[in-house]
């Protein structure tokens, strides 16, 4: 099954999609947008919306997986952005775990970030994948009242 009919966009429309949170990460990872700001906040929510946008523009016939599956793929960019990024925004400054090899610390908390990241982009995709269908079927049910009205 192709992911055009399963969840309304095509893969590279999806990735897009994703990447539209991407910069947050290297923003965020460089101080160059500090947090409590309203740039931040903008950088944070901003694509989720889109996401949410895009999936009630097209109306995929899964939007909740649609946006999961995103949210997902913001993961992997989440992810690869904190490992490339890592010395600049962490380094050998990590905390935790004393006495532990610098090396296998390093291995550790890295592991640790990816795992967090890959969760972390997929809850976000849960969220917006929960709001679309909140707001679809109240948008259906406002269609449905000015139909029989």
């Amino acid at each position: 099954m192709s992911a055009r009919r399963t969840l309304g966009f095509s893969w590279p429309a999806l990735v897009g999609l994703a990447a539209l949170a991407a910069p947050r990460v290297a923003l965020h990872d460089l101080d160059v947008v500090p947090e409590g700001t309203a740039m931040a906040a903008l950088l944070a929510v901003g694509p989720p919306l889109v996401w949410v946008a895009a999936v009630l523009w097209r109306r995929p016939p899964r939007p909740f997986l649609t946006l999961v599956v995103v949210g997902a793929l913001y993961g992997v960019f989440l992810a690869i952005g904190h490992q490339v990024f890592w010395d600049p925004s962490l380094g050998m400054d990590a905390p935790g775990l004393a006495g532990v090899d610098p090396g296998a610390r390093e291995g550790l908390l890295r592991a640790s970030a990816a795992v967090s990241s890959l969760v972390t982009g997929t809850m976000v995709g849960v969220i917006a994948g929960g709001v679309a269908v909140l707001v679809r079927r109240l948008m259906q049910a406002t269609e449905r009242r000015h139909d029989a009205g």
